[in-house]
Parts: C-alpha cells; structure tokens; sequence
C-alpha cells in the first residue's frame, strides 16, 4: 500500500475508520454490559453458583470480559494500522518488511503481518 494512489488511500482509510468506529461501539455496549452484571451481582443476595436456571453471573461477566479485552486488542490493532496507513507503511509485514498481501488485507483490514509471519 505503500505506493498506491491517493483513492485506495482514502478508500482504506475509510475501511479502517469504518471498522475502529463499529469496536468502539461493541466495547462501549459489552462496557454497559458488564457494568449491569456487577451490578446485578451487588444487589442480588441469591447464590448463583447453584442456580438450576442456567449460567451463574461470573461466567456471564467473564464472558463479556473476555468479549470486552479481545475488542480492545481490535481496537488497538486497527489504531495501530491507521498510523501505518499515515507513516506510508500500511501493507508492509512489520515483521520481515514484505507485503501482507491484498487479499489478506480485505479479510483482516488491520493485519500488519504477512501469512508467513502469521
């Protein structure tokens, strides 16, 4: 990407921006998510460890923590694939300077390694 035209910049800056928009919107709905769990969990007196109904609240707030990390790490990466994007080095393995190719730059728009280094 680093010497593509002015459009297949934008276009995948558009991408990224696209995608870093819709994880910031999943890690502030699995934040309220997790926020209601602590809080069910505080006002609640019931021993959930036993509940016959289904799953207790720690595996559902360990659950969306889980959700909660794996969207920040997202977040990150396509943060950090938008500085690339800037610095002219998008599209290049940060780890053996090759291209990471364009097909695995559609599937994985933030992927700053190569399938070989993957």
């Amino acid at each position: 990407m680093s010497d593509g035209t002015d459009l297949e910049w934008a276009r995948t800056r558009e991408v990224l921006e696209g995608e870093r928009e819709r994880t910031l919107a999943a890690v502030r709905a699995l934040d309220r998510d997790r926020e209601g769990i602590v809080e069910s969990a505080r006002l609640s007196a019931v021993d959930d460890e036993h509940d016959p109904e289904g799953a207790t609240l720690g595996f559902e707030r360990a659950h969306v923590e889980a959700l909660l990390a794996a969207a920040r790490r997202r977040l990150d990466d396509l943060d950090r694939a938008l500085e690339r994007l800037v610095a002219g080095t998008y599209g290049v393995c940060t780890s053996c300077g090759g291209p990471v190719g364009a097909g695995r730059l559609a599937a994985r728009p933030a992927a700053a390694l190569c399938i070989a280094c993957a």
